[in-house]
């Protein structure tokens, strides 16, 4: 049985590999996420880099905002501060994400100068790279019709297919920036 530690523990744990990582230290980690099924495009599990990913947060009360697409979540208030939500699995056209105790935003912008969240099934903590192998992909005519802001797709110890989110070049799509009806 795995010792139990406290939260405080945990947290202190979780913080030291963050900065780690962000300093380069020990092994690339990617924060791993989940969104949608495995019929959408990318797939449902998703590698966001610790220096793109921003903050992830318990999901806040949502407002909705009128005349907007169905995948924009609406507007959520962390700390003071207003963020669009875009529903992950929604936007790439997979049906809306349950709000739910396991459900999170992912605050994408701040880093790059845009107050948005990503709102996804659940994170799923720090993957380390090293234990994950690149996936082959099998035609040259996949990859032609890979969004910019899908990079690579990554296998883990669990044959669990993994893609990679490239947060600026999502945040620079105009599809992800279009929110009107």
């Amino acid at each position: 049985m795995a010792e139990r530690i406290s939260l405080r523990e945990f947290q202190q744990n979780l913080s030291d590999r963050l900065v780690s990582a962000q300093r380069g230290e020990g092994e690339l980690s990617l924060l791993g996420v989940e969104s949608g099924s495995d019929d959408l495009p990318g797939g449902s599990h998703w590698l966001i880099d610790l220096a793109d990913s921003g903050e992830v947060v318990p999901l806040p009360t949502l407002t909705l905002a009128p005349l907007t697409k169905p995948w924009f979540a609406g507007i959520a208030n962390i700390r003071g501060v207003l963020y669009s939500v875009v529903d992950f699995a929604a936007w790439r056209g997979g049906s809306a994400t349950p709000c739910n105790t396991h459900s999170r935003l992912l605050l994408i912008g701040a880093a790059h100068g845009i107050n948005t969240a990503l709102l996804v099934r659940r994170a799923l903590g720090l993957r380390p790279l090293k234990q994950m192998h690149a996936e082959a992909t099998a035609d040259e005519h996949v990859s032609a019709e890979t969004a910019s802001w899908q990079g690579g797709r990554f296998i883990d110890a669990q044959n669990l297919s993994w893609t990679q989110l490239r947060i600026p070049a999502l945040l620079a799509d105009p599809e992800y920036l279009d929110i009107a009806l």
